[in-house]
């Protein structure tokens, strides 16, 4: 499926999306303080989170090895033992490239 428009049409649709943006951020800035407003997104918050906890939690699990590879890196990386880190945990450095952490 191709759209085939012109210059114009694209700089209407681009203009468009900007304004609706900035009348969208103008509304919450106007009700962002109302407490019916907050509460209303405080319910839809809550009930979007009992909803998705099982996902949020195996999603924590799933990422378990990588954050603690990245926090033990992260430590050696402050105090200047990078190279101990790769010596005394390779697996841990291999979590990390395999994740493209380094640019190397």
């Amino acid at each position: 499926m191709t759209f085939d428009l012109t210059e114009q049409e694209i700089e209407s649709i681009l203009k468009q999306y900007k304004d609706r943006k900035e009348r969208d951020k103008l509304k919450y800035e106007q009700v962002k303080d109302d407490e019916e407003f907050k509460a209303k997104n405080r319910e839809k918050a809550k009930n979007w989170y009992m909803k998705n906890k099982d996902k949020r939690k195996e999603q924590y699990q799933d990422n378990k090895d990588f954050l603690n590879a990245r926090n033990h890196y992260y430590y050696y990386k402050k105090t200047n033992n990078l190279e101990k880190f790769k010596e005394k945990f390779p697996q841990k450095y291999d979590i990390l490239n395999m994740y493209g952490y380094f640019n190397e």
